[in-house]
């Protein structure tokens, strides 16, 4: 896989859990989780590389939070679009 990609799995129409696939090579497993900022671990695979981070708070991340994480992994940040799954919707002028 060479780009990174969000999962996201619902209850009743809410993020229970969510995993972003960082880029990595087929096969690639994790052998080692870091917890980082609250609701938020990184996973490695067994050369050190980073392989994606487990959301497990969902409905309490934040951009700002997850972009910290991933410049603690070396990677790009994530843009609102990326993340738009998880952030509340964003209200409508009427």
């Amino acid at each position: 896989m060479k780009q990174r990609y969000l999962e996201v799995v619902y209850r009743r129409g809410k993020p229970l859990a969510a995993y972003l696939y960082l880029p990595r090579q087929p096969g690639d497993r994790s052998t080692r989780t870091q917890p980082q900022e609250a609701g938020l671990l990184i996973d490695y695979a067994p050369d050190g590389r980073p392989i994606g981070v487990e959301i497990t708070a969902p409905s309490q991340v934040t951009l700002a939070a997850l972009n910290r994480v991933l410049a603690t992994a070396q990677q790009s940040p994530i843009t609102a679009a990326e993340l738009a799954p998880l952030l509340p919707p964003t209200p409508v002028a009427g």
